[in-house]
């Protein structure tokens, strides 16, 4: 009769079978049997290898092929244990290289829908679009993104669907007297991580040590509460992942166990690889020597041949001019005018994209066949070319996904050629005007409205000065392979620290995107970058320039023409016509009034861009545009100054600077 209860009972719960392993190294390890690995993650020698070296933009993941049994069943409000440990690396080519780090995954998929290859650990979409899957991660940050709100650029934080952490702590281990030792975790040493998640009290403890170590006693971080639950599926891979630019950045796992029964088995750390930065030993090699010897030989060859290089030097000084001390303080990558000429074909027309107030922009192809926009400058004083310098130097540390990268810099003279990442797809307007071959489509341009909001959001919050552009319009907005928007074109940007008026007194910018304010105060703030996005809204909205010569007087100023439909309650008779069918109505009256509300003739009575996020990127919540713009609606943001559809105060025409 027992046997018979035990059949029974096994039919209605399958047995679920415990998870335990050890890898003390990867050597011997067979792909897809022993692990998963996902895109780019490979194994190198005895060790695991996240990202490729070779590609600009790399991800990869490596998982356990069995999945963890997190939930008796489907329908349970207990959650199962674990306790895991492993051995990693962090080593970047260049020490002063942006920085990324990597993450331990517990996710129900190995592909969580929407990852970007370069972005967020190769896990999520954005930081604001929580991903679908349920997905829980530890990460390991060598990089600081203010607009995550991160510490510092050496953390370990607790990632619950999204790339903002629940929460963080500086990276390091309490020793035996309770003090706090960092760790940097980005300089190839070898880093022992200990994670207990405990199921049943809803916590997770994080604890790190320099190999050798044995484990300290108090976690690196605790993180308990009862929401982890919802993070969690019934069954769920375990695994690691991390993502990557351009610049190389080594992230290995040496090592892991895993118990699902118990604590994890302990690794033998004693034959692990050892990696360090590529450094000069204090003996000479036998290429140094050989250096040393060249060098004196060059030296003589030198002196004898000081007069002609003394006159050489002087006849080209206007041709190519030598790399002054105070250039050598700016970031980015410095190009040789060679290797710019090169990679334009010697700035043929044939390669030119466009031109334009600020210079010529050209289309190039890098020795390594990446793709590059080369924008060539004049400046008319070197004191002038010196100052936009300190400012495209402080661009070039901007790091933003809806931002186009800035990759260098090469000087000639007083005329300065930066050179940006290619985007194959041009620029947004002329997706949208003119007659394009291709019309973008309603959920297209409603998308890259959102990344360029984002983009302006980082600008203006997520950095450590504030970046006004200053030249925001649908001609500087381009689209990149995926049809992503990025903001682009910062020649006329101001930077300034955060609570600081700016002292610029030359009104610059485009006609018909200019704010009213700028007629009469010149200095740019955040809010006249907001009125210049709410006119581009109403264009990507309505398919109509921000000034149209041809149309009637009442029709010519867009701003204008649509406020007056809003007052009289017909909004929505202002969207593009060609999109007809593709949206919905409700959704476009609100994308309208955001427009409007960014165009007020009161800067103070805008909205912020956090707040334009918040509307426009809302597809998870499709109440949250509404209640947003109702908030916004009972106070001063939106163009009725708190008044409902159809009423208006009297308020300054919205007509732009000149």
């Amino acid at each position: 009769m027992m046997l018979l209860i035990v059949f029974l009972l096994s039919l209605i719960s399958p047995p679920t079978f415990a998870v335990d392993f050890l890898f003390n190294s990867f050597n011997g390890i067979v792909n897809s049997t022993n692990l998963t690995l996902i895109n780019d993650a490979l194994l190198d020698s005895s060790v695991v290898r996240l990202t490729n070296d070779s590609n600009q933009y790399s991800y990869g993941r490596a998982f356990y092929p069995t999945k963890l049994s997190m939930r008796p069943t489907a329908n349970s409000s207990t959650i199962s244990s674990f306790s895991t440990s492993f051995v990693f690396s962090i080593l970047p080519k260049i020490s002063t290289s942006p920085q990324f780090g990597l993450a331990f995954v517990l996710s129900n998929s190995t592909s969580p829908p929407g990852a970007l290859a370069s972005q967020y650990f190769g896990l999520f979409t954005n930081a604001t679009v929580p991903t679908l899957a349920p997905l829980l991660a530890v990460e390991f940050d060598t990089g600081r993104n203010p607009e995550f709100n991160d510490p510092d650029d050496n953390h370990i934080g607790i990632d619950l669907n999204k790339i903002i952490s629940a929460k963080t702590q500086p990276a390091g281990y309490y020793n035996s007297t309770g003090g706090f030792v960092p760790v940097r975790m980005r300089t190839g040493q070898n880093i022992r991580a200990w994670i207990d998640f405990n199921g049943t009290d809803f916590e997770i403890n994080v604890t790190i040590a320099p190999i050798g170590m044995s484990r300290p006693s108090k976690p690196t971080l605790t993180f308990k509460d009862p929401v982890i639950a919802n993070y969690v599926s019934a069954e769920m891979y375990v695994g690691f992942s991390a993502s990557k630019t351009e610049w190389i950045e080594a992230q290995r796992v040496l090592a892991w166990s895993l118990s699902d029964t118990g604590f994890a088995r302990e690794i033998n750390t004693t034959n692990l690889p050892l990696f360090e930065p590529e450094s000069s030993s204090n003996s000479m090699s036998t290429g140094e020597i050989a250096g040393i010897t060249l060098g004196c030989a060059a030296f003589v060859i030198i002196c004898a041949s000081g007069f002609y290089l003394f006159w050489r030097k002087n006849k080209l000084r206007d041709e190519e001019d030598e790399i002054e001390d105070w250039e050598l303080e700016y970031w980015p990558h410095r190009f040789s005018y060679e290797e710019l000429s090169e990679a334009t074909d010697g700035f043929s027309n044939d390669d030119l994209l466009g031109s334009g107030g600020f210079g010529k922009v050209y289309k190039g192809t890098l020795t390594n066949n990446t793709e590059v926009a080369v924008k060539c400058v004049n400046h008319d004083s070197k004191q002038g070319l010196r100052e936009f310098m300190a400012e495209i130097s402080s661009m070039g540390r901007l790091q933003h996904k809806n931002l186009v990268q800035m990759r260098g810099w090469c000087r000639k003279g007083n005329q300065l050629m930066l050179v940006y990442d290619y985007m194959p797809n041009g620029s947004l307007n002329k997706w949208i005007f003119d007659k394009p071959t291709k019309l973008l489509g309603w959920e297209h341009r409603r998308r890259v409205l959102a990344d360029i909001a984002e983009g302006l959001n980082y600008l203006h919050h997520g950095w450590d000065q504030v970046v006004v552009h200053r030249d925001v319009k649908s001609s500087n907005i381009l689209l990149d392979s995926d049809m992503r928007g990025r903001l682009g074109d910062f020649g006329l940007a101001k930077l300034y620290q955060h609570g600081e008026v700016p002292n610029t007194t030359r009104v610059v910018g485009t006609l018909g995107y200019l704010a009213p304010e700028l007629a009469t105060v010149a200095s740019p703030t955040w809010a006249s970058d907001v009125y210049s996005f709410g006119v581009v809204i109403l264009e990507v909205a309505c398919g109509r320039r921000p000034i149209e010569m041809a149309a009637t007087e009442e029709e010519a100023v867009l701003i204008d023409w649509v406020r007056d439909l809003y007052v009289s309650g017909k909004v929505g008779e202002a969207a593009d016509p060609k999109m007809r069918g593709e949206y919905e109505a409700e959704e476009m009256d609100m994308v309208l009034k955001l427009g409007l509300a960014c165009c007020h003739p009161d800067p103070q009575r805008r909205p912020t861009m956090k707040d334009v996020v918040a509307v426009l990127v809302s597809e998870q919540d499709a109440a949250a545009p509404a209640d947003l713009l109702s908030d916004l609606a009972r106070g001063d943001n939106t163009i009725g100054g708190g008044l409902g559809d159809g009423e208006a105060e009297e308020v300054a025409p919205l007509r732009p600077a000149v």
